[in-house]
Protein backbone atom coordinates (compact mmCIF):
# COMPACT_ATOMS: atom_id res chain seq x y z
CA UNK A 1 0.00 0.00 0.00
CA UNK A 2 1.19 3.53 -0.72
CA UNK A 3 2.26 6.17 2.69
CA UNK A 4 -1.11 7.88 1.79
CA UNK A 5 -3.26 4.80 2.06
CA UNK A 6 -1.56 3.56 5.51
CA UNK A 7 -1.89 7.09 6.96
CA UNK A 8 -5.24 7.12 5.96
CA UNK A 9 -5.93 3.18 7.01
CA UNK A 10 -4.15 3.28 10.38
CA UNK A 11 -6.62 6.29 11.25
CA UNK A 12 -9.52 4.63 10.43
CA UNK A 13 -8.60 1.92 12.74
CA UNK A 14 -7.86 4.74 15.41
CA UNK A 15 -11.17 6.14 15.06
CA UNK A 16 -12.88 3.21 15.86
CA UNK A 17 -12.26 3.93 18.91
CA UNK A 18 -14.32 7.04 19.66
CA UNK A 19 -17.42 4.37 19.12
CA UNK A 20 -15.87 1.71 21.58
CA UNK A 21 -18.07 2.31 25.22
CA UNK A 22 -15.68 1.55 27.92
CA UNK A 23 -16.87 -2.36 28.99
CA UNK A 24 -16.66 -1.25 33.02
CA UNK A 25 -19.30 1.01 32.83
CA UNK A 26 -21.73 -0.77 30.87
CA UNK A 27 -21.58 -3.59 33.30
CA UNK A 28 -22.06 -1.49 36.32
CA UNK A 29 -24.87 -0.27 34.50
CA UNK A 30 -23.89 3.43 34.16
CA UNK A 31 -27.05 5.44 33.33
CA UNK A 32 -26.39 8.49 31.73
CA UNK A 33 -27.20 9.82 28.31
CA UNK A 34 -23.64 9.03 27.17
CA UNK A 35 -21.11 7.14 28.54
CA UNK A 36 -17.17 7.02 28.46
CA UNK A 37 -15.64 5.72 25.08
CA UNK A 38 -12.05 4.16 24.93
CA UNK A 39 -10.91 7.23 22.89
CA UNK A 40 -12.03 9.79 25.55
CA UNK A 41 -10.33 7.67 27.93
CA UNK A 42 -6.92 7.86 25.98
CA UNK A 43 -7.70 11.69 25.98
CA UNK A 44 -8.24 11.83 29.75
CA UNK A 45 -5.38 9.88 30.94
CA UNK A 46 -3.03 12.23 28.55
CA UNK A 47 -4.40 15.07 30.81
CA UNK A 48 -4.01 13.51 33.90
CA UNK A 49 -0.82 12.71 33.07
CA UNK A 50 0.30 16.22 32.01
CA UNK A 51 -1.67 17.24 35.12
CA UNK A 52 0.58 14.86 37.99
CA UNK A 53 3.94 15.78 35.80
CA UNK A 54 3.73 19.62 36.20
CA UNK A 55 2.68 19.41 40.00
CA UNK A 56 4.78 16.24 41.70
CA UNK A 57 8.44 16.15 41.08
CA UNK A 58 8.64 13.94 37.92
CA UNK A 59 11.46 15.79 36.46
CA UNK A 60 13.23 12.01 35.21
CA UNK A 61 9.89 11.09 33.11
CA UNK A 62 10.18 12.28 29.67
CA UNK A 63 6.29 13.40 29.69
CA UNK A 64 6.10 13.50 25.89
CA UNK A 65 7.56 9.78 25.50
CA UNK A 66 4.51 9.33 28.10
CA UNK A 67 1.59 11.13 25.80
CA UNK A 68 2.90 8.95 23.12
CA UNK A 69 2.61 5.85 24.83
CA UNK A 70 -0.55 6.99 26.17
CA UNK A 71 -1.39 7.32 22.63
CA UNK A 72 -1.38 4.10 21.70
CA UNK A 73 -1.95 1.65 25.07
CA UNK A 74 -4.94 0.88 23.39
CA UNK A 75 -4.65 0.29 20.13
CA UNK A 76 -5.44 -3.85 20.66
CA UNK A 77 -8.97 -2.80 21.89
CA UNK A 78 -9.71 -1.83 18.34
CA UNK A 79 -9.32 -5.77 17.56
CA UNK A 80 -10.24 -7.57 20.89
CA UNK A 81 -12.07 -5.06 22.40
CA UNK A 82 -12.21 -3.50 25.92
CA UNK A 83 -11.29 -6.70 28.34
CA UNK A 84 -11.61 -5.80 32.20
CA UNK A 85 -9.47 -8.22 34.18
CA UNK A 86 -12.72 -9.48 35.63
CA UNK A 87 -13.18 -10.83 32.06
CA UNK A 88 -10.22 -12.37 31.38
CA UNK A 89 -6.97 -13.22 32.80
CA UNK A 90 -3.80 -11.04 32.40
CA UNK A 91 -1.86 -13.36 30.42
CA UNK A 92 -4.21 -14.54 28.18
CA UNK A 93 -5.14 -10.50 27.58
CA UNK A 94 -1.51 -9.44 27.06
CA UNK A 95 -1.00 -12.49 24.19
CA UNK A 96 -3.94 -11.18 21.91
CA UNK A 97 -3.45 -7.90 22.55
CA UNK A 98 0.27 -7.54 21.50
CA UNK A 99 -0.93 -9.93 18.37
CA UNK A 100 -3.82 -7.25 17.65
CA UNK A 101 -1.15 -4.22 17.98
CA UNK A 102 1.65 -5.85 15.96
CA UNK A 103 -0.89 -6.83 12.75
CA UNK A 104 -2.02 -3.48 13.39
CA UNK A 105 1.52 -1.81 12.77
CA UNK A 106 3.24 -4.41 11.01
CA UNK A 107 2.26 -1.95 7.43
CA UNK A 108 3.44 1.42 8.99
CA UNK A 109 7.35 2.35 8.08
CA UNK A 110 8.07 2.70 11.41
CA UNK A 111 5.58 0.78 13.17
CA UNK A 112 7.87 -1.32 14.99
CA UNK A 113 9.02 1.69 17.01
CA UNK A 114 5.49 2.12 17.96
CA UNK A 115 5.20 -1.66 18.92
CA UNK A 116 8.21 -0.85 20.85
CA UNK A 117 6.77 1.96 22.55
CA UNK A 118 3.47 0.17 23.34
CA UNK A 119 5.24 -3.49 24.62
CA UNK A 120 7.59 -0.50 27.21
CA UNK A 121 4.10 0.35 28.49
CA UNK A 122 2.86 -2.98 28.65
CA UNK A 123 6.20 -4.10 30.47
CA UNK A 124 5.65 -1.34 33.16
CA UNK A 125 9.44 -1.27 33.77
CA UNK A 126 10.75 1.81 32.70
CA UNK A 127 9.85 5.35 34.57
CA UNK A 128 7.92 6.27 31.94
CA UNK A 129 5.98 3.11 31.73
CA UNK A 130 5.50 3.49 35.28
CA UNK A 131 4.50 6.94 35.31
CA UNK A 132 1.94 5.89 32.31
CA UNK A 133 0.47 2.85 34.13
CA UNK A 134 -0.54 4.95 37.03
CA UNK A 135 -2.20 7.30 35.06
CA UNK A 136 -4.23 5.37 33.26
CA UNK A 137 -5.25 3.80 36.47
CA UNK A 138 -6.28 6.96 38.30
CA UNK A 139 -7.78 8.38 35.02
CA UNK A 140 -10.61 5.26 35.47
CA UNK A 141 -11.61 5.76 39.45
CA UNK A 142 -11.64 9.38 39.18
CA UNK A 143 -14.36 9.33 36.17
CA UNK A 144 -16.06 6.84 38.18
CA UNK A 145 -16.01 9.18 40.93
CA UNK A 146 -17.56 11.65 38.13
CA UNK A 147 -20.17 9.13 37.46
CA UNK A 148 -20.64 8.67 41.03
CA UNK A 149 -21.36 12.35 41.55
CA UNK A 150 -23.83 12.46 38.80
CA UNK A 151 -25.77 9.55 40.39
CA UNK A 152 -25.20 7.17 37.04
CA UNK A 153 -25.13 3.76 39.48
CA UNK A 154 -27.55 1.99 41.19
CA UNK A 155 -25.79 -0.47 43.53
CA UNK A 156 -29.52 -2.43 43.52
CA UNK A 157 -29.39 -2.80 40.19
CA UNK A 158 -26.52 -4.95 39.63
CA UNK A 159 -27.94 -8.61 39.18
CA UNK A 160 -26.16 -9.32 36.24
CA UNK A 161 -22.84 -7.87 37.05
CA UNK A 162 -19.70 -10.76 38.09
CA UNK A 163 -17.26 -7.77 39.20
CA UNK A 164 -20.26 -6.63 42.12
CA UNK A 165 -19.74 -9.96 43.50
CA UNK A 166 -15.33 -9.60 43.62
CA UNK A 167 -14.33 -10.56 46.86
CA UNK A 168 -12.86 -7.53 46.99
CA UNK A 169 -15.22 -4.97 45.78
CA UNK A 170 -17.68 -6.56 48.09
CA UNK A 171 -15.48 -6.19 51.29
CA UNK A 172 -15.06 -2.58 50.54
CA UNK A 173 -18.23 -2.08 49.34
CA UNK A 174 -19.51 -3.61 52.83
CA UNK A 175 -17.07 -1.41 54.51
CA UNK A 176 -19.90 1.26 53.88
CA UNK A 177 -17.25 3.05 50.63
CA UNK A 178 -19.65 4.22 47.83
CA UNK A 179 -19.44 2.93 44.56
CA UNK A 180 -16.87 5.42 43.69
CA UNK A 181 -14.91 5.31 47.08
CA UNK A 182 -14.92 1.98 46.51
CA UNK A 183 -13.18 1.83 43.13
CA UNK A 184 -10.46 4.56 44.45
CA UNK A 185 -9.66 2.40 47.35
CA UNK A 186 -9.54 -0.83 45.86
CA UNK A 187 -7.16 0.76 43.26
CA UNK A 188 -5.22 2.46 46.15
CA UNK A 189 -4.81 -1.33 47.55
CA UNK A 190 -4.06 -3.10 44.17
CA UNK A 191 -1.78 -0.63 41.88
CA UNK A 192 1.43 0.19 42.08
CA UNK A 193 0.49 3.83 43.09
CA UNK A 194 3.39 6.14 44.26
CA UNK A 195 2.29 8.44 47.24
CA UNK A 196 1.71 11.15 44.80
CA UNK A 197 -1.10 9.20 43.15
CA UNK A 198 -2.26 7.31 46.21
CA UNK A 199 -2.28 11.25 47.27
CA UNK A 200 -4.37 12.31 44.54
CA UNK A 201 -6.83 9.53 45.09
CA UNK A 202 -7.17 10.23 48.77
CA UNK A 203 -7.79 13.42 48.02
CA UNK A 204 -10.82 12.90 45.77
CA UNK A 205 -12.26 10.43 48.38
CA UNK A 206 -12.23 13.19 50.70
CA UNK A 207 -13.06 16.26 48.93
CA UNK A 208 -15.09 14.72 45.58
CA UNK A 209 -13.83 16.07 42.48
CA UNK A 210 -15.37 18.94 39.82
CA UNK A 211 -14.11 22.48 38.36
CA UNK A 212 -16.23 23.93 40.65
CA UNK A 213 -15.65 22.69 43.98
CA UNK A 214 -12.63 23.65 46.28
CA UNK A 215 -11.20 20.22 45.09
Amino acid sequence: MSKEQNVLTYYMICNELKDLIRTGWKNWNVERDRIESVAEHIYGVQMLAIAMHSEYEYDDVDIRKVIFMIAIHELGETAIGDLTQFQISKEEKAEREHRAVHNILKKLLKGEQIEELFLEFDSRKTKEAIFAYQCDKLECDLQCKLYDQEGCVDLDNQANNKTFNNEHVQRLLKEGNSWSDMWMKFGQDVYPYDENFKAVSQYAIENGIGRNSDA
